[in-house]
């Protein structure tokens, strides 16, 4: 029984990657072409997730100061401190919803670009800290979800890119770039964010270094 439960998370992430491949890939890079242009105008990505997304955004950060798989000088990028065992952290009721935009406000500039991460689109403080960005003139890259938080479901015809994307999906611009993962399941919508950090990361340093064949 219990194998049988570990295989069936394989299959269903499996499943849920080669569905969304397809529907992700031009939001993931255009997401990446506005990554390029910040680091390379200068500017730098500040990163931030709702709960345990958190984990996410700092992986992220240090991929993008270090290295993720090829040898490069270093992109400027912070991931700003949340707290990942608040439970009410990706939902309108977070304990301090305020903590990312106090961040950014601090530290943001005119040409930076904003990456977060919401399971749900629903979190309090990442909505806020989108807010602040556009108050910096300040790209917003959102990865999204549809993960369920006892809300009601977004309008019909709110702007998404394969999901609803929720409250923070509407709030951004036409200049953002929204990857919003149609599923329910906040698990499986972090195994995609992962997936897409990872080729964020590897769109850029493509662009940067040259092009590299993808292993398996």
């Amino acid at each position: 029984m219990l194998e049988q439960r570990i295989q069936q998370h394989f299959i269903d992430s499996a499943d849920l990657k080669y569905q969304t491949g397809p529907v992700l890939s031009k939001p993931i890079s255009q997401a990446m072409q506005a990554l390029l242009a910040c680091v390379t105008s200068g500017g730098k990505v500040l990163a931030c997730g709702a709960g345990v997304s958190g984990l996410l955004a700092a992986q992220f950060a240090s991929n993008f100061v270090g290295r993720f798989e090829r040898e490069r000088p270093e992109l400027g990028a912070i991931a700003l401190p949340g707290d990942t065992t608040d439970p009410a952290a990706d939902s309108p009721q977070a304990a301090d919803a305020d903590r990312f935009a106090r961040q950014v406000r601090a530290l943001g500039q005119a040409g930076d670009v904003l990456l977060v991460l919401s399971a749900s689109g629903h979190s309090s403080a990442v909505l806020a800290a989108v807010l602040s960005a556009h108050e910096r003139d300040m790209t917003v890259v959102a990865l999204l979800g549809n993960a369920a938080t006892g809300l009601a479901a977004a309008a019909p015809g709110a702007a998404a890119t394969g999901g609803t994307g929720g409250t923070i999906g509407r709030a951004l611009r036409e200049t953002d770039v929204q990857i919003s993962v149609p599923h329910e399941r906040a698990a499986r919508i972090h195994e995609i964010h992962l997936l897409a950090l990872h080729c964020l990361c590897d769109g850029v340093d493509a662009q940067l270094l040259g092009e590299q064949e993808v292993s398996s």
